[in-house]
């Protein structure tokens, strides 16, 4: 058993951090003494491990938190996709900083953009949070996929941005408005239907993705227009709330 000071040295993880990881439920010592000192074995120190690696990916801690309480969370597969994530990011930052000298070294400012694109970063990482944070989702899917032809899958693609065309033809009205939160019940229900259950929980965390930026951003918004993502999402936080 090693103590929260102890913990503190070992890691490099603040004294003040574990006591947060403790308020809010992500990181537990094994037991208090009677004094109030928290106490810390070996599991809670493999779940700090994983915390750390996770935050080292930037995932907020409320969703560290879902993914390690997902009953068949396994580490090691998790693990292999945490590799593969940094080593993604690893490249990426590879690029920003040759570019940065590519600046330096010529004195010009070049406007190519591309070194700063996260688009394969984010897309392999919302394909982790998926077998990572909704494990029964994903499965789910996997079963209502399964057999399914690319013209199958892509047809049902269509069909989905069609809802976000009707969504981006409403983007004048209020989001709460009657009309739009109907059509973001149906919405849900095609999620449902072709995807897997679409709980307010899940659709809330499919909102916040469709405005966070990158290509599944982009595709909404070409599909209904500038600023469609993000009228989807604050429709769909008023839909859930």
């Amino acid at each position: 058993m090693k103590t929260v000071k102890e913990v503190s040295k070992l890691t490099g993880v603040s004294v003040r951090a574990l006591h947060h990881y403790d308020a809010i439920g992500l990181l537990k010592p094994t037991r208090v003494t009677e004094a109030g000192y928290r106490l810390y074995d070996d599991t809670a120190l493999a779940r700090l491990q994983s915390i750390l690696l996770f935050r080292e990916l930037q995932f907020p801690l409320r969703e560290i938190g879902e993914i390690l309480d997902t009953p068949d969370f396994d580490p090691m597969s998790a693990l292999e996709q945490q590799i593969r994530l940094l080593e993604l990011r690893r490249e990426h930052l590879d690029e920003v900083i040759s570019h940065a000298r590519q600046i330096q070294r010529t004195g010009v400012m070049n406007m190519d953009f591309s070194a700063f694109d996260e688009t394969k970063l984010e897309a392999y990482a919302r394909e982790a949070r998926a077998k990572w944070g909704q494990t029964q989702a994903y499965k789910e899917f996997e079963e209502k996929t399964a057999g399914q032809t690319q013209a199958q899958l892509q047809e049902t693609g269509e069909a989905l941005m069609d809802h976000f065309r009707r969504l981006g033809a409403l983007r004048h009205m209020s989001p709460g408005a009657g009309e739009v939160q109907t059509l973001i019940g149906e919405l849900r229900d095609f999620i449902t239907r072709h995807y897997y259950t679409c709980t307010p929980q899940i659709l809330r965390g499919l909102g916040q993705m469709y405005a966070a930026g990158g290509e599944m951003t982009e595709n909404i918004d070409k599909a209904g227009g500038p600023g469609t993502a993000a009228f989807a999402n604050a429709a769909i936080e008023i839909y859930c709330g």
